[in-house]
């Protein structure tokens, strides 16, 4: 069998090039930006300086690369394997059964390929939840995007298994990661019925005292609800209160079936919040989302796409359209979860759970932008160009990726991507017929 590649090898070898961008469409008008190193330097109707790379921006909108802040990237591997079923029959007859037979070959193609998805679609930086993140560090390392990736871990309620989690966990951090600052490291406690209480906890400390994001699925289900009150007395917001783990690091996905207290909880504690709504849906895990709420009790609330075997695709674009028509029509309120709101949660929130000086085109901050072609009938006639883009496009509307100042897609061209898709095709096969 093929070797994965030696951690961080650069066969793209793409460096940062001062970059001009000429004439492209900002807030409606035309304007020249330029790039110096990783940072936007400057944004002028007319800009005549010199740089190694001019771009032309006549007939192409820019707008902040957009954040995914929840998914599984080496999960593209089973895209459309064990469709239409409940969660957690899915989980433990099609999910875990593979995963347990996963190499650091598989989610280096796996990532790669989900790297490939969601610079196509206008990605550069994911919260990313999986195993073996050594692999999907070098693979996000080639590709050039931003991502915190956090090693899942499980322990079923099962001591031995705890201290096998905490062993692991204490040897990845026991020294830095041998990569670039784009990628940064977390840990992933999988969830409130596969981690115990004790496991919680020490994870939450071991973060604490080194400083790292910690990420969780919870309150995803009624049946996760219901369970939660049974064995432990109370609902899932509480419980982690309960634990003492509620912090500003936590970031928790899906959210679904809280109270207004158990929000107010949330914000009191400044926890992050990620909203899934193609996952959501997809698996009837609910739908009645309280982005509003939690969003007016001062909550960063962020948009991800969650694993491609839930959601089936990596576009944060679509993502923004489902998040938006679903809260208008639960609420029966057409002003619910507006257009700008929803651009908003897919780049600024995202910077403010990362802690990036990103998420919007200003002098300062980092050169993560794309460039979205208006040549397209979805951006005719143009009266709003956020409308469109939300409710109109996909991800096939974007041209041009920028990610820490360095061109990672022109033209919709991403360098290696032919060989990716083959190698994740092969690998996928392999796994789900591997004994």
């Amino acid at each position: 069998m093929r070797s994965v590649r030696p951690s961080f090898y650069n066969k793209n070898k793409t460096v940062a090039l001062n970059i001009l961008i000429k004439s492209a469409e900002l807030d409606g008008k035309p304007v020249d930006m330029l790039i110096e190193g990783n940072r936007i330097a400057r944004i002028a109707p007319h800009i005549g300086a010199e740089a190694a790379v001019t771009l032309d921006g006549r007939s192409k909108a820019v707008i902040p690369g957009l954040m995914n802040m929840h998914t599984h990237a080496g999960m593209t591997l089973f895209r459309g394997y064990g469709d239409d079923m409940p969660l957690m029959t899915w989980l433990n007859e099609k999910i875990w059964p593979n995963e347990a037979k996963l190499t650091d070959e598989d989610v280096y193609w796996g990532t790669k390929l989900a790297c490939v998805e969601m610079l196509k679609s206008g990605t550069t930086t994911f919260l990313d939840m999986y195993h073996k993140p050594d692999a999907g560090a070098a693979a996000v390392e080639e590709m050039g995007l931003r991502a915190v990736l956090s090693e899942v871990c499980f322990d079923h309620f099962r001591p031995e298994l705890s201290e096998r989690c905490k062993n692991i966990i204490t040897r990845r951090f026991s020294s830095p990661m041998n990569c670039s600052v784009r990628i940064r490291t977390g840990i992933g406690p999988h969830a409130i019925y596969t981690v115990s209480g004790e496991l919680l906890r020490w994870v939450h400390d071991f973060a604490e005292t080194h400083d790292l994001p910690v990420q969780l699925h919870l309150a995803e289900t009624e049946g996760e609800v219901n369970d939660c009150i049974a064995r432990f007395g109370t609902t899932p917001v509480r419980y982690l209160r309960k634990l003492g783990i509620l912090s500003p690091r936590l970031v928790l996905s899906h959210v679904l079936h809280v109270d207004d207290d158990e929000v107010q909880m949330l914000a009191d504690s400044g926890v992050s919040v990620v909203h899934n709504p193609a996952s959501n849906m997809k698996l009837a895990s609910g739908y009645r989302f309280k982005y509003s709420e939690m969003r007016k009790a001062g909550i960063r609330v962020g948009l991800g796409t969650d694993g491609c075997s839930s959601s089936n695709n990596l576009d944060m674009i679509e993502t923004m359209k489902l998040a938006s028509l679903l809260g208008k029509a639960w609420r029966k309120d057409p002003e619910a979860l507006p257009c700008d709101e929803m651009l908003h949660a897919a780049t600024e929130a995202g910077a403010a759970i990362t802690g990036l000086q990103a998420g919007r085109i200003a002098e300062g901050y980092l050169a993560d932008l794309c460039l979205i072609d208006l040549n397209l009938p979805v951006f005719k006639p143009n009266f709003n160009f956020v409308s469109n883009l939300v409710f109109a496009a996909n991800g096939s509307c974007v041209d041009t990726v920028i990610c820490d100042g360095k061109i990672l897609m022109q033209g919709r061209k991403i360098h290696g991507e032919e060989e990716i898709l083959t190698q994740a095709e092969r690998m996928a096969c392999q796994l789900t017929a591997r004994q």
